[in-house]
């Protein structure tokens, strides 16, 4: 026996065999879907742009292996990593996003502002400096700097568990450390050696190749099904650490689980395109909004997230002469967003 239910935007199932019940929500299900055609047509457009422009018929011919091997080099070589990078990092920016400020319960709480993008920063930044980025290269060193600091903000959290707050604090504090040792390695470094690290400092998905893309590919693979598996928990650990162990959320290993999948794919995201800002931050805010959700809803915030990268990956190359990193289109923009969400949450009562 099955039992279906529509009520407004929201479609309520239960069936007997499989015992299997659920809800959809319709309008995060269009928000979800318009998002994607979005993403996919920027994704397609970014790879018309460049020294030889292509019209977006020529691109798609060339993605599925047709058109003249002219077109089918600039694209597939030259310009499919880049676009692939973009659109792989937006998504894991966005999820990141998602889960942080899910498991903190503040929409301020971010990779960015809790040390994790710092923290891989200072590694690539300590690796260059030292002379042993050259061997790891700065894909590792930055998939390395990020998972060792999400897991050091575990850690220093901990208190007999931890809590969403005290996740803020210590990362606020390991945040304010990277980057000072940061700005002391770039002081010590160098001519060649700081302008090597500011070129990846900012966020940049120019030379992007696919041994970027591979492993952000492979981590997405892998992370993002493990962080769809524990979002079950995650509207549970909304009400509260005591409300969702009532419930029967074992709340410590759901969030350790869910800040290690986070900080991986935010470390993993950061190491192939740098630590582009804001985000992480912003992504999930808008496509809250846009779904008219509670709590950042997951896949349309990894979608967000991909259209905020692409889209600022296209205004990059074209509002001036020379291309601009994308990680400087990223801070202008999200920025203010975050000077909202500070006005909001004062007048809320929530912001200190």
């Amino acid at each position: 026996m099955s039992l279906l239910q529509v009520r407004r935007d929201r479609v309520t199932f239960r069936l007997a065999k499989p015992a299997v019940s659920g809800q959809i929500r319709l309008r995060l299900v269009a928000v979800s879907l318009v998002l994607a055609v979005v993403a996919f047509a920027l994704f397609c457009v970014g790879m018309t742009i460049g020294d030889v422009p292509l019209s977006v018929s020529d691109v798609l011919s060339a993605v599925f292996g047709g058109g003249d091997s002219g077109t089918g080099y600039i694209v597939r070589e030259l310009r499919l990593p880049r676009a692939l990078t973009g659109l792989l990092a937006g998504l894991a920016f966005g999820a990141s996003g998602a889960v942080f400020q899910t498991i903190t319960r503040n929409p301020l709480a971010s990779p960015d502002m809790i040390g994790i993008n710092a923290g891989a920063a200072t590694a690539v930044v300590a690796g260059i400096s030292f002379g042993f980025g050259g061997g790891l290269g700065t894909t590792t060193l930055g998939l390395l700097g990020g998972l060792l600091t999400g897991l050091l903000v575990y850690v220093l959290a901990w208190r007999r568990g931890t809590t969403g707050y005290r996740i803020i604090l210590v990362g606020i504090g390991i945040f304010a450390m990277c980057t000072s040792l940061t700005d002391y390695l770039l002081s010590r470094a160098q001519i060649t050696e700081a302008q090597a690290s500011i070129g990846w400092l900012v966020g940049n998905l120019a030379n992007r190749g696919w041994e970027h893309v591979v492993p952000l590919a492979g981590a997405l693979a892998v992370l993002l099904p493990l962080v769809l598996a524990l979002s079950r928990w995650m509207r549970t650990l909304q009400l509260g650490d005591d409300v969702a162990a009532g419930l029967g959320t074992p709340v410590q290993p759901v969030r350790l689980g869910l800040l290690l999948s986070g900080a991986g794919l935010v470390a993993f995201a950061t190491a192939s395109a740098g630590p582009v800002s804001f985000v992480a931050l912003t992504a999930p805010q808008i496509a809250q909004r846009l779904a008219r959700q509670a709590s950042p809803p997951l896949t349309a915030s990894a979608l967000t997230g991909a259209v905020v990268v692409l889209g600022s990956d296209i205004l990059a190359r074209t509002i001036t002469a020379s291309p601009l990193p994308v990680g400087i289109v990223t801070g202008a923009l999200g920025a203010p967003l975050l000077l909202w969400l500070l006005a909001r949450a004062n007048r809320s009562g929530s912001g200190g």
